[in-house]
């Protein structure tokens, strides 16, 4: 049986009784759900951003008028669909509304099949913007696993990536190159409130533009004598309501970094000729590499700006996580150049268990993608002696992984497990703690 769809629900904003009364009565006759509100302050206070309908508002209202609403109501979900009902006079408005992210616009007289189209059209939209968002949450209580690796370190990331989205604090994000301090600010912005808001990334090439300061903070409509007129709303503004990211900072100048520790500071952007700030609501996140003297006149203190401070490490720190992660990397290049990902010989798995990876993800990543392309080279440095690492450590990695991989093909049966490794079974469950291999992990 084919379950009816849900009612349109539509929250109605009109200050003349008579013609709300009318519309509700003839929109409830379509058997729509309206809920009527006497102006826009009484709709304000019952709205939020889960509000599975459409709003439907006068642009003419005492207080708060049509437009300032609509303006408002951005600010609470910029999803939420709004039509604007206008006097021939308030058309340009309307028009103007349009451009902005309002759903539709009807001149006085309407007819109640125009608004209801309207409104199914509306609606239609909201619900398709809630499914989606409501796919984002899911993959946002779960992106705490895009962290892979059992290791301590790995753990911990995973669960402070989870704490702080759950917050609003910003966070500095402290590392070396290529230790996924980017993909982390993203995933803290995905599982956050704010993740259906803009997600602004100003990384090192922006900071070192010789425009950086128009492509950060904008320009005002009249600002500047050779640029009158020219308009231009800078990245910083355009995260407000959402993220904004700072990757990298130290390549900022030093001017720069000073308008940059103001803007954290002060939540406020002043573009290039404004006379007056704008405020913002944003969070900041900023990836820094690890102190070592060498910039500190134009890496600023940024600890003391009440930040949660995160620390990665280098890969060679948590060398447990180097096989899952290599895997996962093989499995995602795979799939990007649309081909079988090839078997894993020894030969490979002694390069990725004995090279010390340096370039941390982003070289691991990139032998990942040679493997996969039949390109990888393992006859260089990161040969089994590399590393200077004691035999024992590399046997041991080795072992592991081959229980790792034997674990997944069995699907973690034990069985299986001993007649694929043809090893007595207490050899096997020795061989599992000593790892801390869990056969249920991989079933």
């Amino acid at each position: 049986m084919i379950a009816a769809p849900p009612p349109l629900r539509i929250a109605l904003v009109e200050d003349d009784p008579p013609l709300r009364d009318a519309t509700m009565q003839a929109l409830c006759l379509e058997g729509a759900e309206v809920v009527p509100f006497p102006d826009a302050r009484a709709a304000l206070a019952w709205l939020d951003a889960d509000y599975p309908g459409v709003v439907v508002s006068d642009v003419r209202m005492p207080g708060i008028d049509g437009i300032a609403f609509f303006a408002r109501l951005r600010e609470i979900d910029p999803d939420l669909p709004v039509i604007l009902t206008t006097g021939h006079g308030d058309i340009a408005m309307a028009v103007e509304a349009m451009k902005n992210g309002a759903a539709d616009f009807l001149t006085k007289p309407y007819s109640s099949a125009d608004l209801f189209r309207a409104v199914r059209a509306a609606s239609e939209r909201r619900t398709l913007a809630l499914e989606n968002r409501r796919l984002r949450e899911e993959a946002g209580r779960s992106s705490g696993q895009a962290i892979p690796g059992s290791s301590p370190a790995a753990q911990r990331l995973r669960s402070v990536i989870e704490g702080v989205a759950r917050s609003e604090i910003d966070v500095v994000l402290t590392g070396p190159a290529g230790t996924g301090k980017s993909h982390a600010a993203r995933l803290i912005h995905d599982a956050s409130a704010r993740r259906t808001r803009p997600f602004v990334t100003v990384d090192a090439g922006i900071l070192a533009h010789e425009d950086a300061e128009l492509l950060l903070f904008g320009r005002d409509p009249g600002g500047g004598s050779s640029s009158a007129g020219l308009s231009r709303t800078g990245l910083i503004e355009r995260a407000n309501g959402g993220t904004l990211f700072l990757d990298e900072i130290a390549a900022a100048s030093a001017v720069l970094t000073a308008r940059l520790l103001s803007l954290v500071e002060t939540r406020t952007v002043l573009p290039i000729g404004a006379t007056t700030a704008r405020r913002l609501n944003i969070r900041v996140i900023i990836a820094r590499l690890p102190d070592d003297g060498s910039h500190t006149d134009r890496d600023p203190v940024w600890h003391r700006l009440g930040a949660v401070q995160v620390a990665f490490p280098a890969l060679a720190a948590r060398r447990e996580d180097v096989p899952e992660i290599f895997r996962l990397f093989v499995t995602r290049h795979a799939r990007e150049l649309d081909c079988d990902a090839p078997s894993i010989g020894e030969a490979q798995w002694s390069h990725v268990l004995s090279h010390d990876w340096p370039g941390n993800l982003h070289e691991l990543g990139g032998y990942a993608r040679a493997f996969v392309l039949g390109l990888a080279d393992i006859g260089g440095p990161g040969s089994a002696i590399a590393g200077h690492r004691p035999l024992q450590q590399i046997v041991a990695d080795f072992e592991r992984t081959v229980l790792e991989d034997a674990l997944r093909h069995c699907r973690g049966d034990i069985a299986q497990l001993q007649a694929m490794l043809q090893t007595p079974r207490k050899t096997i469950y020795d061989k599992l703690a000593k790892y801390d291999l869990k056969p249920a992990r991989f079933r």
